[in-house]
């Protein structure tokens, strides 16, 4: 890891419009033996152009990392963790919008038939969205209803209300169909059990992770993570929904998407482990 001190704020220009963004985080393990690893840590590629500081990836000891694309599109690291102590840290600036989640109301859905292929594969079932499981009672509570954007939202807010937020009920072999049931999780079991139900009603649906700040929010009194939440297909594009928040928010960073959390795990190691630390930080930086 780098021992050169960061660029200030003050190094770089105030946007013009918009807000900045100081996004990164610093995760510590414990490896008995060398480890391999998958890290898909990076800002997503479609966000490179409002980087005004990459997130380089910077390991204690420097290790040697190869990146690549994988088959979602998502930046992913390969490297092999040593023996003993590894600590991984980014550290990125990000222009933004400053705009709030789209919300489009008459946007209509479309008919499976006419669907894009590269969105068919976000119809079918997955290791965490059991559509078998869940269209009965999909089809039961939303059949009947509105279509299109109304569909979405009416799932969110079904989630959103069936579901009890909290980090102790985090667990990360919980299914949809298990959140379904338990009526408790954290923001994956939200966005599983909406990508779920969507998929059941026809509505391609897929799983993205990355920072969420608490920008223009009051501060939430707990532990910054990184967040999860899902974009449904309506029309001819891409939707973000958030069914844990179940409100238009300001200031997301997208790292990856893929079916499920699975897809996108921040880590996938080939060995044991232990996790020492994990710090995620998502702040607004303060405008001269």
């Amino acid at each position: 890891m780098s021992n050169q001190p960061l660029p200030t704020y003050a190094s770089y220009p105030p946007p013009v419009n918009g807000l900045q963004l100081h996004v990164g985080f610093e995760i510590e393990y414990d490896c008995p033996a060398p480890t391999p690893m998958i890290l898909a840590l990076s800002i997503h590629h479609s966000r490179a152009a409002d980087l005004l500081r990459p997130d380089v990836l910077m390991s204690n000891p420097a290790l040697p990392v190869h990146a690549y694309h994988d088959m979602f599109g998502n930046w992913c690291s390969r490297i092999v963790a040593p023996q003993g102590r590894l600590v991984l840290r980014t550290d990125a600036l990000v222009n933004d919008s400053g705009l709030a989640d789209t919300v489009a109301p008459w946007e209509t859905q479309t008919p499976v038939e006419l669907l894009p292929e590269a969105t068919l594969v976000y119809l079918l079932g997955s290791r965490y969205c059991e559509t078998d499981l869940l269209s009965g009672i999909a089809w039961q509570r939303f059949g009947n209803g509105p279509t299109g954007w109304a569909r979405v939202q009416a799932i969110c807010d079904f989630v959103h209300q069936h579901i009890e937020f909290g980090y102790p009920y985090a667990r990360r072999t919980r299914t949809a169909w298990e959140a379904y049931q338990e009526r408790r999780g954290v923001c994956r079991d939200y966005a599983h059990l909406a990508i779920a139900l969507c998929r059941c009603m026809n509505i391609p649906a897929r799983y993205c992770t990355g920072y969420l700040g608490d920008i223009r929010i009051p501060a939430v009194p707990a532990p910054m993570d990184f967040a999860g939440w899902f974009e449904a297909f309506l029309g001819e594009r891409w939707y973000t929904f958030d069914a844990r928040n179940n409100t238009p928010r300001i200031g997301r960073v997208l790292m990856a998407r893929g079916r499920d959390a699975c897809d996108v795990a921040l880590a996938s190691t080939f060995g044991p482990n232990t996790l020492q630390r994990f710090t995620v930080w998502a702040d607004e930086v303060p405008t001269p």
